[in-house]
């Protein structure tokens, strides 16, 4: 029996029957479905529309429903609309009709704005989890890595020199932020919406707050057309996987390069690597392009939400059934994409005395040299001029700025002097930087040991909101 048939005269067309069914996807709500239904049935019991015998009853029903999921089968049901449907259907055929009464006061609308807020902080403080997991192999790799360096590269181009574990620590300090995001999305997805009905709010005297307690959310929604048909929450949610997926395409696509032969600073772990079918020499980084390519399609996850909901008058409109499927795609690439990625930057060999190589050459320690002289009273800008003539002459000369003979700097700029080429060693280069964020070694040494103790927090705090 459909749960609105009552005033039709004729049934659906089958194939459109079929095709506006959202159960294929949504019964993956069932768990989230159950957990509101128990709550809602305590609050129809305490406002006196159930009796302690059919709460029980119902109660026995929807655990009883709990076990025979785990047989996939019992999902088989080609008449269930919506895990909604599903769930009552099931239920009066275990219970007979007490299991219609649980549907008193409440309406599809709210049932289905609570099991997505379940579910996006279920995925949430799995996600924190996954993050966290990531976000410490990327420390552990920044530590073991100690003074070793690499070129730092902007527009693409050799511009200074950086500890290899400096670079590996931007890459960590993107992913914190995204875990910040979620922690803040969590707590406006974390209110509860049920008791909001169709649209007006329900017509029984509900304990909303006893419900979103059981339920631990932190508050209940204060309008019940806004509940019904919000869903910022996972707009929101979805907007932050893509920003986290944009981080780890950044980090794929660096790691890309980084495996060329033109570059050679990484050897890529054969796990996570496929060969060519044609060219037997071939080693391609499949697990990093997959990556590229995931971030792309949640991109798009988050595009189809936003203009699913730009155009809806208020209140619930059958247009939010298609923001299930974007919204469990997004959650469902970034939780298969964060394990795959731990487990690559776990197993990849950096090639420390290549990235070495290429920290010393290309003129890296220019912007040292310009320091040296505004250390001797020369502007900036002067300084700036003065180190460009010298990389000029260099280039004619097919040298290093260190060896470059102390009458050709004098005559560049008479505040050169005999001390400037050892002040122009790696060691000094990467020294100078000695700033909070900067990639002097006591500096990053400090950033790693910030960096484990803000992911100490990552998991105990996700714990904590979870309850």
């Amino acid at each position: 029996m459909k749960m609105w048939s009552g005033r039709f005269r004729q049934g659906l067309d089958p194939e459109f029957e079929k095709w506006q069914r959202s159960f294929d996807y949504d019964k993956r709500l069932l768990p989230f479905e159950l957990a509101a239904s128990r709550a809602h049935a305590r609050a129809l019991e305490h406002s006196g529309v159930l009796s302690a015998e059919d709460l029980t009853e119902i109660l026995e029903g929807l655990n009883k429903i709990e076990k025979l999921v785990k047989a996939p089968e019992y999902f088989d049901d080609p008449e269930a609309e919506d895990v909604h449907h599903f769930v009552e259907k099931k239920l009066a055929a275990l219970i007979g009709q007490t299991g219609y009464k649980l549907h008193a006061g409440r309406s599809r609308n709210e049932q289905i704005a609570t099991d997505l807020r379940l579910f996006v902080r279920a995925a949430i403080d799995e996600l924190q989890n996954l993050l966290a997991d990531w976000i410490e192999a990327v420390i552990a790799r920044a530590e073991a890595a100690g003074t070793a360096a690499m070129p730092g590269f902007t527009h693409l181009q050799p511009a200074e020199p950086v500890l290899v574990a400096h670079w590996l620590l931007a890459y960590a300090e993107m992913f914190l932020r995204d875990s910040e995001r979620l922690v803040s999305c969590r707590k406006r997805v974390n209110v509860c919406p049920l008791g909001s009905g169709a649209i007006a709010g329900a017509t029984l005297a509900l304990d909303r707050r006893a419900i979103a307690e059981e339920l631990r959310f932190d508050d209940i929604t204060a309008n019940s057309m806004d509940a019904t048909s919000d869903r910022d929450f996972a707009i929101e949610f979805v907007q932050a996987l893509l920003l986290l997926s944009l981080h780890l395409s950044r980090w794929a696509e660096e790691m890309i390069l980084f495996s060329t032969a033109a570059y050679d600073f990484l050897v890529l772990p054969e796990a996570y690597s496929t060969g060519s079918s044609a060219m037997p020499q071939k080693k391609n980084p499949d697990l990093l392009e997959l990556v590229r390519g995931k971030a792309a399609r949640v991109a798009g996850f988050a595009t189809a939400l936003e203009t699913a909901v730009k155009g809806l008058p208020l209140a619930y409109n059958k247009d939010l059934q298609e923001t299930q499927e974007p919204l469990f795609g997004a959650a469902d690439a970034v939780t298969s994409m964060l394990p795959l990625v731990t487990g690559w930057m776990q197993a990849v060999e950096f090639n420390f005395a290549r990235m070495d190589e290429a920290a010393r050459s290309n003129f890296m320690n220019a912007w040292a040299a310009a320091a040296y002289l505004v250390e001797r009273g020369v502007p900036s800008r002067q300084a700036h001029e003065a180190v460009g003539k010298a990389v000029k002459l260099c280039l004619d000369l097919k040298c290093d700025l260190r060896e470059l003979s102390l009458k050709d700097l004098k005559a560049i700029h008479p505040a050169f002097d005999a001390d400037l080429p050892a002040r122009l060693e790696l060691t000094e280069v990467l020294a100078i930087h000695d700033v909070s964020g900067g990639t002097a070694p006591q500096r990053v040494k400090q950033a790693i040991q910030s960096a484990r103790e803000r992911i100490a927090g990552l998991r105990p705090q996700a714990q904590a909101i979870a309850g």
